[in-house]
């Protein structure tokens, strides 16, 4: 004989009804693992497999274990279906206060800096500017600045980024608008970045997946960098060029040796 299907907590899905408007969505394990890991205001999460997801954090991040024991309460899978456009292979789901866009621009002002801020040009896939917010928190950026109509924080690129929007500051500002500072752009007819020290207070700026940097964008560049590719090679994605980019920055003498070690993998 099965256990009956658990009934949903009388009090969720109000609560996640009151704050869906207002929140960031965090679709899946990880998401919501990071999220805690950087200090998000988490209101409600749910998910159809609480033992489940209890023992994943034992196993990969048991760091967050007892916040999320706290947290998560059990529904029947279609209503946690029924939250999400896509539901994830772990079965969670939550969401969480998105940081104040003042402090995002405060720390994006903010100089000196001791690392770079990521500028994204005109960029047209979300799961693409997910992975680059997910590898600029990794090296530990400043932050990551779209420009255009994408929204960085829409829930695909949350998704993509696996909730590292937390852990680094994230924006949309138009060129006239970015953080001070000198800005290297990736383009074909740059300079080798192999020749190149990239300062830490630099603004990495990349071009759109299809047509590359923008005309405005081109005019406000101080440098313009190339990266190392072999003839007949058309280009590169944009998370492996931000990829390719951040880590000759950290090689040559921008990362600490404190920033380099992170948490265990999970």
């Amino acid at each position: 004989m099965t256990d009956p299907a658990p009934e949903p907590h009388p009090d969720v899905l109000a609560v996640w009804r009151g704050h869906a408007d207002a929140c960031v969505l965090l679709d899946g394990f990880h998401a919501l693992k990071h999220a805690l890991r950087f200090g998000a205001g988490v209101p409600v999460a749910v998910t159809s497999d609480r033992a489940g997801v209890l023992a994943l954090a034992e196993e990969l991040a048991p760091d967050v274990r007892r916040a999320l024991d706290g947290l998560l309460t059990e529904v029947p899978h279609a209503v946690y279906t029924s939250l999400v456009p896509r539901p994830h292979p772990t079965a969670v789901a939550a969401l969480a206060v998105r940081p104040s866009r003042e402090d995002a621009l405060r720390t994006l002002a903010r100089t000196p800096r001791t690392s770079p801020v990521v500028v994204l040009d005109q960029p047209r896939n979300l799961g693409n500017a997910g992975a680059v917010i997910r590898l600029a928190a990794g090296f530990g950026a400043t932050g990551v600045v779209t420009t255009g109509p994408l929204d960085p924080w829409h829930p695909t690129v949350v998704r993509g980024g696996a909730g590292l929007h937390f852990a680094t500051a994230v924006e949309r500002l138009d060129v006239a608008g970015l953080p001070p500072g000198p800005v290297f752009a990736l383009d074909p007819e740059g300079e080798d970045i192999r020749a190149l020290k990239l300062p830490d207070d630099a603004l990495l700026a990349f071009g759109s997946e299809r047509s590359g940097l923008s005309g405005e964008l081109r005019a406000r560049a101080d440098h313009l960098v190339a990266l190392p590719m072999r003839p007949q090679v058309s280009s590169y994605n944009l998370a492996t060029s931000v990829a390719m980019t951040l880590y000759h920055w950290s090689a040559t003498g921008g990362a600490s040796p404190a920033s380099a070690r992170g948490l265990p993998f999970g």
